[in-house]
């Protein structure tokens, strides 16, 4: 069992999953040792082996055939139409009356009687209130609390009675865990003994994420979320029992809410994700959106936290303005996109499109910053360098380590340059672009002895990938489109100051000089690769069993005592 730890750690598994390998129908064993030779086996800095499968999507154009005695009748009309305003020298102007005023419907106006008679839904999502009752999209506004410093979090009520707590709501991961021990850093926590619906599977459950991990087991219960679909919902539910890392000083919640695919589950897809199960009990559709509006607000504030809006079920209109543009999901395990390039001010990056998507880019509410692989990182910080109009600027305040600060009142923002991300377009032929503003990536922190007021990066380099996390998110109103494998970003109603908004977006852009496919090459999804190394642990274990077995029959007699394997598990890194 040793020698199997040893190699197992090599190929950064878990103990888990060599208790599978025993398992391995011979047939699987011959099929997959030739298998590595075709598909590479590349190690993951996360702790598992992962992989990625692209897929292509056959698309059909459907030719509209127009009538040609029509047509020509058409431009015979319009031919003595326009000849008569040249002889005539007639202009037409048509007044249009423009409300100046700010708007807001979710205070002014009662929508609910129109959205229940509305009809029309918006690229197939549900743009309005369930005539049933189960989802009304306006009380599910102001529904968030947090920034970006700190999370953002909604209320749920767990169990019977039920316990009110505020759980974190992450888009980057898949599991449904809530404080069920005291902690240091919370002031309440989920009482499974006062709970009389609570179920145990006498499960346990480890999860690791980039910062933190936590411990516990695994059963069910029920809950009902106060501002989102009406009704009980019977979920599945982690108790974490320790942690490391993972509740922090300062913050409001006591749990938290993945809302990933099932593929991110732990400790596997079995267990149903919260969101899974509320679309299957409810019946709502397959979409939830997102606005977060702590753009801009202090992460070390005092002062009640910025607000946001998570809804269930489909799509605010009032929470965003503009079009909505869609990019797809490449991968159902995190919300993987494909991005194409980046640009600091109007400056290309110019780098190979597979770099910014290695080794995956995900949009991901959990994590605080925007995260760019490190060569990415790299380069936008030497082109925000290049085109600031700052001088002399310290490199701790792109690594972190140090805060830039200015005479209170002083805006800062007006020195750096915009960032754009370009993302494929569904139409996958095109692309178009997210812009966040200073205002989203330079933000306020604290002020020193009332004189100074302090900002940090919102950037930060990551060896797991590009992530697009709160920094970008809070700019937009983002659409997680499950049931037609799509995120949407629109741009949001509550990022802007004096009425100019902190994001922008524009499109489309011809995907013209970017490779047709920016993901090749890197490593395949997790299941796929878990098959392909549970084989290759198989044949492994068939040859060490047989040698064991030739060592120890020799020294059998002289062998006693109970055999322990202290081995731990090689936790896995979700973010």
């Amino acid at each position: 069992m040793l020698v199997i730890s040893v190699i197992c750690s090599f190929r950064k598994l878990t103990i888990e999953h060599i208790t599978h390998i025993l398992y391995i129908p011979a047939a699987s064993v011959w099929f997959t040792y030739s298998l590595p030779k075709i598909i590479p086996i590349t190690n993951n800095e996360n702790g598992t082996i992962s992989d990625r499968v692209r897929h292509f999507e056959a698309k059909l154009s459907v030719v509209c055939l127009v009538n040609v005695k029509f047509g020509e009748m058409l431009l015979y009309g319009l031919l003595l139409l326009s000849l008569s305003f040249w002889t005539s020298h007639s202009v037409f102007k048509i007044p249009l009356k423009m409300f100046a005023g700010k708007f807001n419907a979710s205070v002014q106006l009662d929508l609910r009687p129109l959205r229940k008679n509305q009809s029309a839904v918006e690229s197939g999502l549900s743009l309005a209130s369930d005539p049933a009752g189960i989802v009304d999209f306006l009380d599910m506004i102001n529904n968030l609390k947090g920034d970006s410093g700190r999370g953002y979090y909604m209320q749920l009520v767990i169990g019977t009675p039920g316990q009110t707590l505020n759980i974190l709501v992450d888009t980057g991961s898949s599991n449904f865990a809530v404080a069920a021990a005291a902690h240091p850093y919370i002031t309440h926590y989920y009482n499974r003994a006062l709970s009389s619906t609570y179920q145990s599977s006498s499960r346990g459950v480890a999860v690791k994420y980039t910062q933190g991990e936590w411990e516990g087991e695994l059963g069910t219960d029920r809950i009902t979320i106060p501002q989102g679909p009406s009704g009980t919902i019977t979920i599945n539910i982690a108790a974490i029992l320790t942690s490391e890392g993972f509740f922090l000083p300062g913050i409001n919640w006591q749990g938290i809410l993945g809302f990933a695919y099932p593929l991110l589950a732990r400790p596997d897809p079995s267990v149903e994700p919260f969101f899974n199960s509320v679309v299957r009990q409810t019946g709502i559709p397959d979409v939830f959106s997102l606005q977060m509006c702590g753009a801009g607000v202090s992460a070390s504030t005092t002062a009640d936290p910025a607000g946001g809006s998570l809804i269930m079920g489909g799509v605010e209109p009032t929470l965003y303005q503009g079009s909505v543009w869609y990019t797809p999901v490449l991968e159902e395990w995190y919300y993987q996109v494909e991005v194409l390039k980046l640009e600091v001010g109007t400056q290309n990056l110019n780098l190979d499109c597979k770099e910014y998507n290695s080794d995956k880019a995900i949009v991901d509410s959990g994590t605080t910053l925007l995260r760019l692989p490190g060569n990415v990182f790299s380069a936008v910080v030497e082109a925000i360098m290049q085109t600031s109009l700052i001088e002399d600027f310290s490199a701790g305040f792109f690594d972190g380590t140090k805060l830039a600060c200015w005479m209170r009142g002083e805006s800062p923002w007006r020195l750096f340059p915009k960032i754009s991300i370009y993302l494929r377009a569904t139409n996958t032929s095109q692309s178009f672009r997210i812009t966040i503003l200073p205002q989203l990536y330079v933000q306020p922190v604290t002020d020193i002895d009332g004189t100074l007021d302090c900002f940090r990066f919102g950037i930060s380099p990551s060896a797991n990938g590009l992530v697009i996390g709160a920094t970008v998110m809070e700019g937009f109103y983002v659409i997680f489109d499950r049931a037609q494998k799509r995120v949407g970003f629109a741009v949001s109603t509550c990022a802007e100051n004096g009425g100019v908004p902190f994001a922008e977006i524009a499109g489309p852009f011809l995907a013209e000089g970017v490779a047709s496919d920016c993901t090749s090459g890197v490593p395949l999804r997790e299941p796929v690769m878990w098959v392909i190394a549970y084989a290759l642990m198989g044949i492994c274990a068939l040859v060490l069993i047989v040698l064991l077995i030739l060592l120890i029959l020799p020294c059998r007699r002289h062998r006693d005592g109970e055999i322990t394997d202290e081995s731990s598990l090689v936790r896995h890194r979700i973010k």
